[in-house]
């Protein structure tokens, strides 16, 4: 067990970003033909999203590009102010938190905040980390053997998950790929080495099916492509997806 817990403020920022348990966070891949298309998409997606029930919704650069984001953080967020916002640059976490400077955003996730890097390169970038966050009032949601991420590290996975705690104000766990179901015994086993005060959040594969077991130990879920009419990253959010879903976890809530 990590002996440098989330302190009791960041825990509080967390509870009150999300006041109901098992938060669900969905996302927004911004697809679409052309940067039009990716727009009116992404409002119509994020208005869906929030009628359904989800306790946020994340701006991604999945399909779209870093104009894109701009474009829909503005219009997500000029003149209004319902709902928790999310933000995942891609490949580009400076821009993440310039943006996160410059609109109302309340998290951040990045897709891999230890493990990812050569122990050189790994110190550099913490110390950057550390400085991004100082200056920013954004939560950072934090991913650990990072679907898609490699592994250069050389620490065993506990102690990335130690300094990924340390990093973050959440873990994120995934499996192999986008969709695919997260293995129970790797959410367990990372629930296990994080201090009980850090929120962890399950960030793929999540369906109305498995939800119960999905967040037996985990706090909350990143859900893409469950919502999306054919069930891919590729397809578009379908309102009675998102209802399913939330049905799902209303009863897991119920239970707690």
């Amino acid at each position: 067990m990590n002996d440098t817990p989330t302190t009791p403020a960041q825990r509080r920022r967390w509870e009150t970003l999300f006041p109901a348990p098992k938060p669900i966070l969905a996302m927004l891949h911004l697809g679409g033909a052309d940067a039009s298309e990716r727009l009116e998409r992404a409002r119509i997606e994020a208005a869906a999203l929030r009628a359904g029930g989800v306790d946020a919704v994340i701006v991604e650069n999945y399909f779209g590009d870093a104009d894109d984001v701009r474009r829909v953080l503005e219009a997500l967020t000029v003149g209004q102010s319902d709902g928790v916002l999310g933000l995942n640059v891609l490949r580009n976490t400076e821009l993440a938190f310039a943006l996160a400077e410059e609109f109302p955003v309340d998290f951040i996730q990045i897709d891999s905040v230890a493990g990812h890097l050569d122990p050189a390169a790994d110190d550099e970038f913490a110390t950057r980390l550390a400085e991004l966050r100082a200056a920013s009032n954004a939560l950072v949601f934090g991913g650990v053997r990072f679907k898609y991420q490699p592994v250069n590290s050389g620490r065993p996975e506990a102690e990335d998950l130690a300094l990924g705690a340390d990093r973050s104000d959440a873990i994120v766990v995934t499996g192999e790929g986008t969709g695919m179901q997260t293995d129970l015994e790797k959410i367990e086993r990372f629930r296990r080495a994080l201090p009980e005060t850090t929120p962890l959040i399950v960030g793929a594969g999540v369906t109305d099916a498995n939800a119960a077991e999905q967040l037996r130990d985990a706090d909350a879920a990143i859900v893409g492509s469950f919502f999306k009419d054919t069930y891919l990253d590729t397809g578009v959010v379908e309102p009675a997806h998102v209802e399913r879903l939330m049905r799902a976890v209303a009863a897991i809530r119920a239970e707690l």
